[in-house]
Order: structure tokens, then C-alpha cells, then sequence
């Protein structure tokens, strides 16, 4: 089992870096100059090459993508001397780094990631990000755990009940579920239950997690804001997961074990629960992981809509203001959160099948 998840780990450093050498040559890539989008179309020249050298864009290409992967890398290289080369090291952003060993006229140190500073706030990318992830964690969370226990529950009540009414019509939701799209639903939802029945829901149209007071000031958390963003955004998963559990319980519930378990008098809730679901669920948790690193990355509608600032909100303004660093930094933040899920995942159908750790 520990090479088994060494050898996920490593693999997801490989992806990770393959990930990290896409982005940063994508990005360079891409037409607009980043000093100009700072100083205005009217700068002069001598200032355009001057914020040009400060972020270091003057550099060839091969060079600033090692500075990019050294600044990324927990284990870097410092040189708080020749600040021409290493134009991007700060003692202020890298105070908290413990130094391993000296290389050269610098050292070799263990640190946290360096995200850089946004082009337009010069604030610390890295900060901007921890302000938005957790609110688009939240609601992502939310979203996939109501869909898994809701899909769940009603997909094993559509595999009990096949070809009844009910199963019909959880097979007609579901359909409908994942075909609606994500700003459509969230506009149709704000609209229905935060205006029409706003009386009787009590839940507002807009608002993020936490609600000031405008006498006192005091800023608290307001979990009813999160009720219809996180429904709205767990329709889609929550229709897969229906369709997948009927059709996987279906499967699982004509194989001989189970006749087995019939046979010997078990009796039905006790088959499905603990001798069929257990061995369905493995389709199903492949679709809630996949699911849940798409509303990471793709819950920007339903924030809009519904005001929740989250890291979809940053990458929009951040692309519109061709903000790079926030961009790149926000973009490999919810890589290594799919990377990490999917290494879990692997680890968990390893825990629960023998055979894929030999495989």
C-alpha cells in the first residue's frame, strides 16, 4: 500500500510540473504587454522598460521559467546578492524560509510556494487567493455533498423501484439536470426562490459568506447566503450521480453474490446496503471527484449570479485585466486541489478493491 501511494504521489508531481510548464508558456505566450496594461497606453518609453525590468519580463524565456518553477518549488534556490538575476526575491516574501544548505553566493532553502504579486494591486497573489479559495471550497463542498447523499439516496430508490412512476421521473430529472446550464439555473433559482417566494424562503438573492453590519460594522457568518448557490451548482452532479447509482445498484444486484445472499435469507435492505451498494459505488465516486474539481474550477456563473466572491470571480476580473500572476496562480491552485483529490480517490478504491494496487 505505501508504494502503491508513493507511486500516485509521484505521478502527481509529474502532472503537477507538466501543469506549471503549460501555463507559464501559455500565458507568455499570449499577445499584451504587462507594463503597459500597469503604466496606461500613454507611458513613455523609459518607464515601460523600467517596470519591463522589475518583473522581470526582459529576461529570455528559459530564464523566467526557471525563476517561475524556483519560485513555485518548496525547495529553491536563494541570492539575496545579485538581485539583477533573482530580480523576484524579497526578504519580506521569503522571511519565513529555512535555509538547507549554502550553494555558490546563495542558499539552498525550504519554503512555501511563491505566487508572485499581482501586476494591477502589487498585492501577494498567494493572499488574494487564500481571501476567495475558501468561499469557492465551501461552496463547491456543499454542492457535491448534497448531490452525493440526495443522488444517492434516490438513485437507490430508482434501481428498487425499476420501471415505476417514480423511476421514470428520476430518470426524466435526471436528463434534464445535466443538460440545463449552470447560469441558467442559478438565474431561474435566484429568481424563483430569492424574489417570487422571497416571503416564504426568506433567502436573498445576493450575498457572500460573511454579512457586515452597516451600524456596527461587525462582520458575521451568514451560512443562509450559501443554500441556493450551493443547490444551484450541485444539480448537474447530482443528476449523474442519480443515473450512475440506478444503473451501477442494477448491475451489481443481477450478479450471483447477491442471489447468494437472497438465498440465504438475507433480507433486502441488508442485501442492497451491505452487499450491493458498497461494490456500485465505484462509478459513482469517480463522477463526484470529477465533479468536484469542475465546480472548482467552473462555479464563476453561479458566484456572479448569486455575488459570491470566489476564485472564479478572481480569474475573470483577473483576465480582464490581464493580470497574469493572479491568473497563473489562481489556475495551478486548483490543479493541485484536482491532483490531490484524484490521488485520494485512487487511495480509496485501493482501500476498498485489493486488486487495483496489484494492477
Amino acid at each position: 500500500m505505501i508504494r502503491f501511494i508513493l507511486r500516485r504521489l509521484f505521478y502527481g508531481f509529474l502532472v503537477l510540473w507538466g501543469v506549471v510548464t503549460i501555463i507559464f508558456f501559455l500565458f507568455n505566450v499570449l499577445p499584451g504587454d504587462p507594463a503597459r496594461m500597469l503604466l496606461g497606453q500613454r507611458s513613455d518609453i523609459s518607464s515601460v522598460e523600467a517596470i519591463t525590468k522589475d518583473l522581470g519580463l526582459d529576461k529570455p524565456l528559459s530564464v523566467q521559467y526557471i525563476n517561475f518553477v524556483n519560485d513555485l518549488s518548496p525547495i529553491s534556490f536563494h541570492n539575496f546578492e545579485d538581485t539583477d538575476s533573482y530580480w523576484y526575491f524579497e526578504e519580506a516574501d521569503y522571511g519565513n524560509s529555512f535555509k538547507l544548505m549554502p550553494i555558490s553566493n546563495g542558499w539552498l532553502a525550504l519554503k512555501s510556494p511563491y505566487l508572485r504579486r499581482s501586476y494591477q494591486s502589487r498585492r501577494h497573489v498567494s493572499a488574494i487567493i487564500a481571501e476567495a479559495f475558501p468561499k469557492t471550497l465551501l461552496l463547491a463542498t456543499s454542492s457535491i455533498i448534497i448531490a452525493m447523499i440526495l443522488g444517492i439516496l434516490l438513485g437507490i430508490l430508482a434501481a428498487l423501484f425499476k420501471d415505476s412512476f417514480l423511476d421514470r421521473f428520476l430518470l426524466v430529472f435526471s436528463s434534464f439536470g445535466m443538460s440545463i446550464p449552470s447560469f441558467f439555473a442559478a438565474i431561474i433559482m435566484a429568481w424563483l426562490f430569492a424574489f417570487v417566494l422571497a416571503d416564504y424562503t426568506g433567502l436573498q438573492m445576493f450575498g457572500s459568506l460573511y454579512t457586515v453590519d452597516s451600524y456596527t460594522g461587525i462582520k458575521y457568518l451568514d451560512l443562509k447566503n450559501l443554500i441556493l448557490p450551493a443547490i444551484t451548482l450541485g444539480i448537474r452532479p447530482l443528476a449523474i450521480v442519480v443515473s450512475l447509482t440506478r444503473s451501477s445498484l442494477l448491475d451489481v444486484m443481477s450478479q450471483d453474490y447477491i442471489r447468494t445472499a437472497k438465498a440465504k435469507g438475507l433480507n433486502e435492505f441488508t442485501v442492497v446496503i451491505f452487499h450491493g451498494l458498497r461494490n456500485a459505488l465505484n462509478p459513482v465516486i469517480t463522477a463526484i471527484t470529477g465533479w468536484f474539481a469542475s465546480l472548482m474550477a467552473g462555479a464563476v456563473f453561479v458566484e456572479y449570479v448569486f455575488d459570491w466572491k470566489g476564485i472564479g470571480v478572481v480569474i475573470v476580473d483577473a483576465l480582464e485585466k490581464y493580470d497574469l500572476p493572479v491568473i497563473m496562480g489562481a489556475v495551478l491552485t486548483i490543479s493541485v486541489v484536482l491532483v490531490l483529490v484524484n490521488i485520494l480517490v485512487d487511495i480509496i478504491y485501493a482501500g476498498l478493491d485489493p486488486r487495483i494496487r496489484l494492477s
